[in-house]
């Protein structure tokens, strides 16, 4: 099977603490070490595709993209003619707006002006151009290979002929591999830790930068290594395609909306675990609640680590 290459994604800095550490998941050659029972899956992905797949062109204004996304999309497929031409994801959007390379963008040709760079500038400047795809033959091994292998956590589905049939997400593939019963392994077993945070009071850019400087779609907050919330990707993309963004900036400059502090759209209802908690539970919980991480804490509320959709898959997908 042959399937298109594509960019290297953003790494975070030597020495950064990571979500998933993939050797910790690969055999001695190269290949994932699954659970006998991901196997005997026979379900193709015509049968486990989630359809229909929300859709935007390479020309579609980037405002327009975020506009759509903010109706609870974390990822646009970029289709022409039903084909695909790329993805658009919401760490995309947080790198143009403040926190990567892309902002160069917005300074250079928008001259910082928010509108600018939101209503003139096009999907295609900032998708992924050649994304990782699936074919509606292939199983769930294959699928879980690449997402192990290329560190992602969603593939279009396409038929044989480019066009886009369906996507498969990570969560996706929670829910499908879940049972919400016991697994017999433990939070702390599998939680990242140091957690990579952000403080109470950070200004938004700073935030967008952490994210994209570590690859992280999630950063949670803390004062005094207390949780008081965490942000996401897709809090961003709701700041600004709510157009809430625009209301922070009376000159039209960008940099006004970026140097709100985090705390303005942060989330704080947070699903919070302790670390001696079965992680089968704590699956059934971030399913339940439809959130993609879990928080670690004590009895005070002080941050031990935290747990996402990418960890508690492979735990159910690899050899215990």
């Amino acid at each position: 099977m042959i399937y298109m290459s594509r960019r290297p994604p953003i790494r975070p800095s030597i020495g950064a603490p990571r979500r998933i550490e993939k050797h910790r998941w690969l055999r001695s050659d190269g290949t994932p070490n699954f659970d006998d029972r991901i196997y005997k899956t026979t379900e193709e992905m015509e049968i486990m595709a989630k359809k229909p797949v929300a859709q935007t062109s390479p020309q579609t204004p980037i405002l327009e993209a975020v506009e759509e996304m903010t109706k609870g999309y974390r990822s646009l497929v970029v289709t022409v003619s039903d084909k695909l031409a790329g993805l658009l994801l919401s760490t995309h959007v947080v790198n143009y707006l403040g926190g990567g390379e892309y902002f160069n963008i917005v300074k250079e040709r928008h001259k910082y002006n928010i509108f600018s760079a939101l209503e003139k500038e096009h999907v295609a400047t900032i998708m992924e151009k050649e994304p990782i795809v699936a074919y509606i033959d292939e199983k769930l091994p294959q699928i879980l290979e690449k997402m192990v292998i290329n560190e992602i956590g969603i593939i279009p589905i396409l038929l044989k002929d480019g066009r886009v049939y369906g996507i498969i997400t990570e969560h996706d593939l929670i829910k499908y591999l879940s049972t919400g019963v016991k697994m017999g392994v433990k939070v702390s077993e599998v939680m990242t830790s140091p957690v990579v945070t952000v403080t109470s009071g950070d200004p938004l850019k700073k935030v967008m930068e952490t994210m994209i400087e570590y690859g992280f779609r999630r950063v949670p907050v803390t004062s005094d290594s207390i949780v008081l919330g965490i942000i996401t990707a897709m809090d961003i993309v709701r700041y600004f395609g709510t157009h809430e963004a625009f209301k922070r900036t009376t000159s039209g400059d960008i940099r006004e909306s970026l140097s709100i502090p985090v705390d303005d759209i942060m989330v704080r209802d947070l699903l919070v675990v302790k670390p001696d908690e079965d992680l089968g539970e704590v699956a059934y919980k971030m399913t339940n609640k439809n959130v993609g991480s879990a928080l670690v804490v004590n009895d005070k509320m002080e941050l031990l680590g935290i747990i996402t959709e990418r960890d508690i898959l492979y735990a159910l997908a690899t050899k215990r």
